[in-house]
């Protein structure tokens, strides 16, 4: 049956009704927000967002979108031109070394922006200079293309706070009761020794665990909440490597690095393999195809190189016999016990009962007291004095890691 309402009520709903527009008065639009201090490099490139260089002339804007390529013996960019008078814009892919490329574009834009040839060719060569300039001085000499290099400077308040911390008395039990508080429920000797695990990415010889659970018993998410309170700018999180991935990472992205994979059951044979090989090598080394300027197709080797400190999670742990020498294998607490403190903290924090705030604020002062930690060797006077048994399994590896 069709729903209907009397007419008296859409007559009261008229009488009661607002007036939206009730004068024709200028409204005076607020200040707008203060524009992000432009990064400027001498002769005027903008490389406040590396991602969109800009470059400026009395008549045009250029953009490169997508920032620059990293090898050297070219400069393919995507170029937008866009006439200052009007906003019209031309786009277009090319290489900025090769000369038959400009002039053509050179061309092109100006017969559709009207502009002059020669002055828009100018410019790009001008470009191009810039262009040089702006990624010698990006990539450093001898480093990496395309390595990760981020660093995160603590400010003297901050280094202070997290010296004192960890100069502090009990040191283990006051980190233990921190990472409780950015959410990790229970779990009290797993994350403990999960996160030092994964703290020993910063050493010459680093750690790898495996983590063991049911599915839906937590195993990933207490992962994630380790690899949160690693500085973020040295840790790589996966949830699906293809084959030849780890292969064609740059050669130093992985030196150091903290590499988490959210499912090792997924990997393929290949995949795995160059895993275990990082765990253990700390380098992939493999045969590749090169072509040479002269368009000849030469043999080459491609070097990835580590050492990683690595956390991974399987419903399986038993069935990777291969790894169980290089790793830690830990299990999560199913007991009725986690479930009811978990079901507990899922309400309170859906109540919200729990500060996110707090738990964020609490990752990050952990990684701030990561960050503040040097790298010394380590002299350990009882290791002639410890034994495994002789029937350990491949006891050759596994005493070294132990």
């Amino acid at each position: 049956m069709a729903l209907s309402h009397e007419p008296d009520i859409f007559v009261h709903l008229l009488s009661e009704r607002k007036e939206f527009f009730l004068s024709s008065e200028k409204i005076t639009p607020e200040p707008a927000m203060e524009a992000t201090e432009k990064e400027l490099l001498p002769g005027g490139l903008d490389i406040t967002n590396p991602y969109k260089l800009c470059y400026s002339t009395d008549y045009a804007f250029y953009y490169v979108q997508g920032g620059i390529s990293k090898q050297l013996d070219s400069m393919k960019v995507t170029l937008v031109v866009e006439r200052k008078d009007n906003s019209q814009k031309s786009r277009n892919k090319l290489d900025l070394y090769e000369d038959k490329q400009v002039e053509k574009v050179s061309r092109e834009v100006s017969e559709k922006l009207l502009l002059d040839k020669s002055l828009l060719e100018a410019d790009l060569y001008r470009l191009t200079d810039l262009l040089d300039e702006y990624r010698e001085k990006d990539i450093k000499p001898g480093g990496d293309n395309g390595a990760v290099t981020g660093v995160y400077p603590l400010t003297l308040q901050e280094r202070t706070i997290a010296e004192d911390f960890l100069k502090a008395p009990d040191l283990m039990d006051r980190l233990n009761d921190q990472l409780g508080q950015t959410g990790i429920v229970g779990e009290e000797t797993n994350r403990l020794f999960l996160l030092l695990i994964a703290i020993s990415y910063k050493m010459p010889e680093t750690l790898h665990a495996l983590i063991q659970g049911s599915s839906g018993s937590g195993k990933t998410r207490l992962l994630k909440q380790i690899s949160d309170c690693i500085p973020q700018e040295k840790v790589t999180k996966l949830t699906r490597v293809s084959d030849k991935v780890l292969y064609n990472y740059p050669e130093h992205y992985f030196v150091n690095r903290l590499l988490c994979l959210e499912d090792i059951d997924g990997l393929s044979e290949e995949a795995e393999f160059a895993f275990r090989e990082l765990q253990s090598n700390g380098e992939l080394n493999s045969a590749t195809s090169i072509k040479l300027d002269n368009g000849q197709i030469t043999s080459g080797q491609k070097t990835v190189k580590g050492p990683i400190a690595s956390l991974a999670c399987t419903t399986r742990g038993e069935i990777y016999e291969d790894n169980m020498s290089r790793v830690f294998l830990l299990a999560v607490d199913e007991s009725g016990n986690q479930t009811s403190r978990i079901i507990g903290y899922q309400n309170d924090k859906a109540s919200g009962q729990i500060d996110n705030k707090k738990e964020q604020d609490t990752k990050r002062f952990i990684q701030n007291l990561i960050r503040s930690l040097e790298v010394y060797q380590v002299i350990n006077p009882y290791a002639s004095k410890l034994q495994l048994p002789p029937d350990a399994h491949k006891i050759r590896r596994l005493n070294d890691l132990f």
